[in-house]
């Protein structure tokens, strides 16, 4: 009988251990395997630009797109950028400098993405910058990699603009994208 109640006593206080450890993130989208996000680049707050504008150097150069999503342009103002591919924001700027300049050639490229934030059991978390064909194994070895305390099957990925995290095996075909957070649980056994 006093056995039973210690072995009670030992399950209670490891279970309360256990929740102790746990911090909430947010909600789990799905509790399985998903597969990675493709999408044609966007523009998000955070982005910088490039805009060329041919033949007038003084409406040329680089800007930020504010977290709200607008870019500020002299002469055509406030032009929202966000969700828009580089060749829909051209259209867009055209159109607005196609009222004072006559045939405006505009073109825009993508000077710096978005950073990427990576959490958890990697040696150095933080924010680190975008860089075309990041997957999830290159994303946790430019943390440091992973801690002996991490997961070592999956990690949670919570792309821009989503409230909740999707489970991914750790493999390198899991592909990141600008702005996403990536927590990389502690295993516990």
């Amino acid at each position: 009988m006093r056995n039973a109640r210690l072995a009670q006593a030992v399950v209670c206080l490891f279970a309360l251990a256990l929740g102790a450890c746990e911090t909430d993130y947010g909600p789990i989208v799905d509790a399985g395997v998903s597969e990675p996000k493709r999408s044609p680049v966007v523009f998000q707050g955070g982005n910088k630009i490039k805009v060329t504008v041919y033949g007038e150097p003084n409406l040329t150069g680089v800007y930020d797109i504010t977290p709200t999503g607008f870019i500020s342009l002299p002469l055509a103002g406030s032009i929202r950028a966000e969700g828009l591919t580089p060749k829909e924001l051209e259209g867009v700027i055209t159109r607005k400098y196609s009222d004072k300049l006559k045939d405006p050639q505009v073109s825009v490229e993508i000077v710096e993405l978005r950073p990427f934030y990576i959490m958890g059991e990697v040696l150095t978390p933080g924010q680190f910058p975008y860089k075309s064909g990041l997957n999830l194994l290159t994303a946790i070895s430019t943390a440091g990699g992973p801690t002996y305390r991490a997961s070592r099957t999956s990690v949670f990925v919570q792309h821009a603009g989503e409230e909740g995290w999707h489970e991914h095996p750790l493999l390198s075909s899991v592909q990141i994208l600008p702005g996403d957070l990536i927590r990389v649980p502690e295993r516990y056994f």
